[in-house]
């Protein structure tokens, strides 16, 4: 089928649903909108391991993990205490941040706090807060979230709490009183703790109907969701998260990880997968999570995984995994800090099992404490990470191999939570024991955003590294990109892509300005590729140098104008910058620099030349 006739079959299906829902309310355009950001917005579907819009253009999804409070109990298992909160949220993460998606965390516990009886002010609460996203042109992906399967397993006085489950599941089992042992990272409980390798064996094997309530609460929320945000709201909700971080908790006699992946986890994703489709999401993916350990970086921790006999999971699907360097966490087996090329290999693992799987990737945690005795690490590893989600390729080797870059990844940081350092948990319900540091969560601290005196949203982390240049809509398929954010650690700017000296003037123009340089392969669209444009890169000190056209100061979009810029869907100030190729199969390349200060026609010129030859030679 041709893409247009594709294109008009789609706009014909939604003026027949629309005709066709009884009570349907109105889908309501977003501030900024222009004329193809409907359709764009109307679907997110896997084509080609790649996550696609409605224009068919490939998405890349970038955002946060929004949030551990719903970890908590001051909130009462939401991500925020008001709806004004999660608007103030969602502004500071489109226009400090820099991102168009959120993984946003549900919690069972708080869903269903009686058996068979599902919280529907809870459900209220969190699908308005979770509309504030939407609206604000934010996609977003629930997830119901569990750590150590539940709080209600850990004792007033413990050293951990866990979040999940809720206390009638983990009364219906006799666990033992929880003990870690020594256990100077709570992540050991997954493995070291009984009650919680206990209760987690129970869940997945079904004992005391644990799963099927799950799962038909599971479905209850989703019914109410789809009902209660509008079609505009819902069609940015892009899929759904069934579990996180699944393990078994323990093994059955001779059970090894990967077969307990193949005759446990899978039936279970499968089984939720089902839910969605009797809930109204048959459009939309399931992020399906592997083993928890399956790219552990310890060896003595990683456990054979990673979906391997799930076969094609295909577009109802996407392969969605988590990456912490446990090894720089430790604080002993990485002593030194993160540098160019850290990453890749681990991240190139995922792209190749989302390929093997054929579906699209999505690495749904990431991230590194902000505060204690490794924080140090911090900003070369986060760096590491959003290097190794642009491209396979260190920064070392890119310009001379950019055609190994491979796609694209999206990714969401943990976390964007504005209560950051001001939070009031009772551990465990212990008064006692009032948490307000960090997360106020097993003395974790890796929010990205807090709240100051004023009640303003600032970052916690370099907003060189946080607010990045991405493809966040390709029109064809991007063959290449990368990103040098010049990030800092401590007074020490991170530079690990220099323009080589092989491209004198290109490199004179980037100077010591941050760089973007996006290569595809267009599609004949008449819609633009798009690029987020960061808030260091305002129009008057953007120089954008393409095949497309060339320019110091880029002008406002219009159908007629091949490199432009214009505002974000959402209202909240954030920008982009458009680009639109007509013709098909063409190499495109895109070069975006805030470095130049008022660059000469002839230097423009110059490196419009150095770059065409470039990419050429080193694309063809």
């Amino acid at each position: 089928m041709s893409k247009l006739r594709a294109h008009l079959l789609g706009v014909l299906v939604l003026i027949t649903g629309l005709l066709t829902t009884t009570g349907a309310p109105p889908a309501a355009a977003l501030p900024d909108e222009l004329w193809f950001d409907p359709s764009a917005a109307a679907t997110l579907t896997v084509r080609d391991g790649r996550f696609t819009d409605g224009l068919g253009r490939e998405v890349v999804l970038r955002g946060y993990n929004v949030s551990g409070e719903a970890k908590l109990d001051e909130n009462h298992g939401l991500p925020f205490a008001s709806v004004a909160d999660a608007r103030k949220s969602a502004t500071a993460l489109r226009a400090l941040g820099g991102g168009n998606t959120v993984r946003f965390l549900l919690s069972w516990a708080y869903a269903e706090p009686v058996r068979g009886q599902v919280d529907t002010a809870y459900l209220a609460a969190a699908t308005e807060q979770m509309g504030a996203f939407l609206d604000a042109g934010v996609r977003v992906y629930p997830d119901f979230h569990q750590d150590l399967h539940s709080r209600h397993l850990f004792d007033p006085d413990s050293w951990y709490t866990g979040d999940g489950a809720p206390l009638w599941a983990v009364s219906a089992g006799d666990y033992p009183d929880e003990f870690c042992g020594i256990c100077p990272f709570w992540g050991q409980n997954i493995t070291s703790n009984a009650a919680v390798t206990r209760a987690a064996h129970d869940f997945w094997h079904n004992r005391y109907g644990l799963q099927d309530a799950f799962l038909a609460t599971a479905e209850a929320v989703m019914e109410y969701i789809g009902g209660h945000l509008t079609e505009a709201q819902f069609a940015g909700v892009v899929g759904f998260d069934p579990y996180n971080e699944p393990h078994a908790g323990t093994y059955d006699a001779g059970q090894t990880s990967r077969a307990w992946e193949k005759d446990v986890l899978w039936p279970f994703h499968e089984r939720f997968r089902a839910r969605m489709d009797a809930a109204g999401w048959q459009a939309k993916p399931a992020f399906v999570e592997p083993n928890l350990f399956w790219n552990a970086n310890l060896d003595f921790q990683r456990q054979e995984g990673g979906l391997l006999d799930a076969g094609t999971l295909g577009p109802r699907y996407v392969f969605n995994t988590h990456f912490y360097d446990q090894k720089a966490i430790s604080g002993i087996f990485m002593w030194g800090k993160a540098g160019d090329g850290q990453y890749a290999t681990d991240f190139a693992t995922v792209r190749d099992r989302a390929a093997a799987t054929g579906t699209a990737a999505v690495v749904s945690e990431f991230g590194h404490p902000l505060s204690g005795t490794v924080s140090d690490k911090a900003p070369t590893v986060l760096k590491a990470m959003y290097q190794a989600l642009d491209s396979r390729v260190p920064g070392a080797g890119w310009w001379s191999g950019p055609a190994r870059s491979g796609s694209v990844l999206s990714g969401t940081q943990w976390q964007w939570d504005i209560y950051s350092g001001r939070h009031h948990e009772l551990m465990n319900g212990n008064p006692g024991k009032v948490l307000t540091t960090g997360d106020a969560w097993n003395d974790e601290d890796l929010s990205a955003v807090r709240l100051d005196d004023s009640g303003t949203a600032v970052l916690r982390q370099d907003a060189r590294l946080l607010d990045r240049i991405y493809p966040s809509a390709t029109a064809g398929r991007a063959v290449a990109f990368t990103y040098e954010d010049r990030s800092r650690d401590g007074s020490t700017t991170l530079t690990w892509n220099r323009v080589p000296s092989t491209l004198p003037r290109t490199a004179e123009l980037v100077g010591s300005g941050q760089y973007g340089l996006l290569l595809w392969r267009s599609d004949g669209s008449a819609e633009p590729t798009e690029l987020h444009l960061p808030a260091s890169f305002p129009t008057a000190a953007t120089t954008v140098v393409s095949d497309l056209g060339v320019t110091a100061t880029p002008p406002a979009y219009t159908r007629s104008t091949p490199v432009a810029v214009a505002r974000e869907p959402g209202g909240t100030g954030s920008r982009r910058l458009l680009l639109t190729a007509s013709d098909t199969g063409t190499l495109h390349y895109a070069l975006v620099t805030n470095g130049a200060s008022a660059p000469s026609a002839a230097l423009l010129a110059a490196a419009r030349t150095e770059l065409a030859n470039w990419a050429a030679a080193a694309v063809g």
